[in-house]
């Protein structure tokens, strides 16, 4: 088997670890559509879910499968426990895949032997190579990792990697479970793999880490250093706990530092070869679209993708700036694809104009995507006289993510001021086709619009999160606006933008209702499924 060691590749984990993040539950369009955005990105692999977690998993990574993993675009995978079950799963979910990958895992460490798996070093031994090889029967590319790597004896660490290479590994992944090592302790895990693993040579060796202590992508480029090809990464860097690593941070890295990391693949320090197949002008969409999606909101100095990441406010850095950019910028913003360019399009212009601006962004709409997204650009145009690309992102962004309308706003309509009592009026659209009126009291606008729909909705909530923020500049901006509740423990979220503040918080709350509704009609089962499957995750 030829393997490429000479690159980087980037295997995308946002449907499956990134997922995992409390609230950033997705529907299996939502997830469609970022696995759409991933493949524009070009990422290697996408890991689109755990296919034994819930009936739900398995429909979204066969539909991904499907519409996704042409023998053009990326490398769809399913991550599996190290069951025959898990592995029959995963395997039937990827059939439709050009190309497939099943990933399973089982811990090595010895805390996890005791506690969790209950079971020995040599039972271990003997599970690995059976059912690695039986995920070979199923698909040519398999992948390995041994859970909690990180905490596991090494010498342990190397016996196992063998058994797996040599029942048809071709990926072997190092997780680093809980955010635990340093740059320095991963890097001598990795080169103590290449050393000490005889046939090593045989297979890619991949890593995957949480963020816990803020090491992450400082791990992997650690990793990269010493011998790693494959980097399991976010977008945002969303994922359990803190976080995984983040892919915009890894491949920015990668592309601003190509001269020093050059020499670690082979390559001579001025080689203008990328060290991956990312298109770094997806970058800012991506990031978006997913922020969005998931209702995991980008904090303003966030690298690479935070809303200050291209700022600059002090007096000496504007000063420097001015004269040359060099001066304080090591990459260029437009590098990641964000733009300040205003579209040439206003409430006469036509689809075909729009489309073609749209594909411009990166953007691939079906007609009804498109027959949905022009009516809310033409609604806007009306209202604005200069519609940036950002608010053309925010409004496809926000047409793509809404969930089915089991209830629909048909009216908000608010009194408020410094000697009233803030009031709102609401008319919402119930799954039963009656059109229901009320009307609620608030400390203020936002909650007692919240009040009024609970009243007609009925279903228990609690609101942990609610914030808002401005997609350009200007008094008729539009704005985005993001919320989460919780009922029973489970977090839902709901995301909207409208040149209306009001309007948009009243549809982002009814949004995560919605989430809420859907998931109390079908159930806890699969919550439940997935819940339990998420604890013995890598």
């Amino acid at each position: 088997m030829n393997i490429e060691k000479d690159r980087i590749i980037i295997f995308d984990t946002t449907l499956r670890d990134g997922e995992q993040s409390p609230g950033a539950t997705l529907n299996i369009d939502e997830k469609l559509t970022i696995a759409r955005a991933l493949a524009r990105l070009g990422v290697d692999v996408i890991e689109a879910g755990f296919p034994r977690a819930s009936k739900g998993d398995f429909a979204a990574v066969e539909k991904i499968a499907a519409e996704v993993g042409s023998e053009d675009g990326p490398t769809i995978c399913g991550l599996a426990r190290a069951t025959k079950e898990d592995i029959r799963q995963a395997g039937a979910a990827l059939k439709p895949a050009a190309k497939g990958r099943i990933h399973t895992f089982i811990a090595t460490s010895d805390i996890h032997l005791e506690h969790k798996l209950r079971k020995s070093r040599q039972e271990v031994l003997a599970i690995v190579p059976e059912m690695v090889g039986y995920a070979k029967s199923l698909v040519h590319d398999v992948e390995f990792s041994p859970e909690d790597a990180g905490r596991s004896d090494p010498e342990f660490l190397y016996q196992v990697l063998e058994a797996a290479i040599a029942a048809g590994a071709t990926t072997v992944n190092i997780p680093d479970t809980v955010g635990y090592t340093t740059p320095a302790e991963f890097g001598k895990i990795i080169r103590g793999i290449k050393e000490n693993v005889p046939n090593i040579d045989q297979a890619i060796i991949s890593v995957h880490g949480h963020n816990d202590l803020g090491l992450a992508v400082a791990n992997f480029l650690s990793a990269v250093e010493n011998g790693a090809r494959q980097l399991e990464c976010t977008i945002n860097g969303i994922g359990e706990r803190a976080g995984n690593a983040a892919l915009e941070e890894l491949v920015m890295a990668l592309y601003v530092r190509r001269s020093y990391y050059n020499p670690f693949l082979g390559r001579s320090a001025d080689s203008t070869e990328p060290l991956c197949n990312i298109d770094t002008t997806q970058i800012h969409n991506t990031s978006r679209l997913v922020s969005n999606l998931t209702g995991m909101l980008v904090q303003p100095n966030k690298a690479i993708v935070g809303a200050n990441a291209f700022a600059h406010e002090s007096g000496i850095h504007q000063d420097g700036v001015l004269k040359n950019r060099l001066t304080y910028e090591i990459m260029d913003a437009q590098s990641i694809g964000l733009t300040e360019n205003l579209i040439v399009l206003g409430k006469h212009s036509g689809r075909h104009a729009f489309r073609d601006r749209l594909e411009t962004l990166g953007y691939n709409l079906s007609e009804i995507e498109l027959n949905k997204a022009f009516l809310r650009f033409k609604d806007v145009a009306d209202k604005k006289k200069e519609i940036s690309d950002l608010d053309l992102q925010a409004i496809v962004n926000d047409e793509l993510q809404q969930v089915p309308e089991a209830y629909r706003l048909e009216l908000v309509q608010v009194s408020c001021g410094d000697h009233a009592r803030p009031t709102a009026t609401v008319t919402i659209l119930t799954p039963d086709g009656q059109e229901l009126t009320d009307a609620a009291i608030g400390t203020g606008p936002v909650d007692a619009i919240y009040e009024a729909i609970n009243r007609v909705v009925n279903i228990p909530n609690e609101l942990i999160e609610y914030s808002v923020k401005s997609v350009t500049e200007g008094i008729d901006a539009m704005g985005e606006v993001t919320i989460r509740l919780r009922h029973e423990g489970v977090t839902y979220s709901g995301h909207a933008a409208n040149t209306d503040i009001i309007v948009a918080s009243a549809r982002a709350y009814l949004g995560a209702l919605n989430r809420l509704y859907g998931a109390l009609q079908q159930g806890d089962q699969a919550v439940h499924a997935a819940a339990a499957a998420a604890t013995n995750a890598i």
